[in-house]
């Protein structure tokens, strides 16, 4: 029985039928397996920002329809975080700017987005001010995360930090209800 396997292995061994599919299969795989990892590094970016945008919607709802009970930017953080189904480092990668927005002049949030960078001293949360009764508030989140193809050169190019995390976020605008 052994000496039919050696010599089966030997004759496998011997042909050269399909060196001209290895040779391709050889050239080809790579390619195939890069172009799979970055649809997959894409599709989890998409799906995190989903999630997110999920999240901050059933946060806001929440916030617009409870005027009156005080809330702070962890409560709300942590609201996100639960909403949004915990993706990832989630309670310390999300960062939240929240704005009251005078509707007859309206002016723009501060276009650099805040968000945590891991590399740089840790900063206070900026832009975040709970609104009264028919107040218009923008909500704004951010949430850091790890690419899956960093070992690819060709993966999907994030906005990378300096802690090398891209970033998704999402925005919202909701009116407070009155009490």
């Amino acid at each position: 029985m052994i000496t039919r396997c050696l010599e089966a292995l030997r004759r496998f061994r011997k042909a050269e039928d399909g060196s001209v599919f290895l040779i391709e299969f050889v050239i080809i795989l790579p390619i195939i397996f890069t172009v799979f990892m970055m649809s997959v590094d894409m599709s989890m970016a998409s799906l995190r920002q989903v999630h997110l945008d999920r999240g901050l919607e059933q946060a806001v709802r929440f916030i617009r329809l409870n005027t009156s009970t005080p809330m702070t930017h962890d409560q709300i953080k942590n609201m996100v975080c639960d909403r949004a189904g915990n993706p990832g480092d989630c309670a310390a990668t999300l960062r939240l700017e929240m704005v009251n927005v005078n509707p007859r002049q309206f002016s723009q949030m501060n276009p650099t987005i805040d968000c945590v960078d891991k590399s740089l001293p840790i900063e206070p949360e900026r832009g975040f001010a709970l609104g009264k009764q028919h107040d218009l508030m923008l909500l704004r989140a951010c949430l850091k995360f790890d690419s899956i193809t960093t070992f690819l050169p060709l993966g999907f190019n994030f906005i990378k930090d300096g802690n090398g995390q891209g970033s998704v976020y999402a925005i919202s605008a909701f009116v407070q209800e009155p009490s």
